[in-house]
């Protein structure tokens, strides 16, 4: 599992600027093989605005099947987890990849500075 590519919706650096301050990105891709995984990433802060919004509309919360927790949702972040989770883990293993593939990917990279 060691070839692997990390793709988004957007790769822009107003996207990445976005998903920083907004502590949640939803558009990460990662091929593996021949799957296809969708991958949800939130910081502690988001995470627990969601529970608290969720929870107080719906009485409960309902977790994104893929979400990975990271300090701080920063391309760096994205692509440590995720090489880290491919090399160390059996994560990929335990989800189930996506159905349908977007047809607008590009190539996730951290914004050049």
């Amino acid at each position: 599992m060691d070839n692997f590519k990390i793709y988004c919706l957007d790769n822009s650096e107003v996207s990445h600027y976005e998903a920083e301050a907004k502590g949640y990105r939803g558009d990460i891709f990662v091929h593996i093989d021949q799957d296809y995984f969708n991958l949800y990433f939130y910081d502690p802060i988001r995470i627990v605005q969601d529970f608290e919004s969720e929870y107080s509309y719906y009485g409960f919360f309902s977790i994104e099947p893929n979400l990975i927790l990271v300090k701080n949702v920063t391309a760096e972040a994205i692509i440590n987890t995720i090489t880290m989770l491919i090399k160390a883990t059996t994560f990929f293993e335990k989800i189930k990849p996506i159905e349908t593939l977007p047809s607008n990917l590009a190539i996730f990279q951290p914004p050049t500075p």
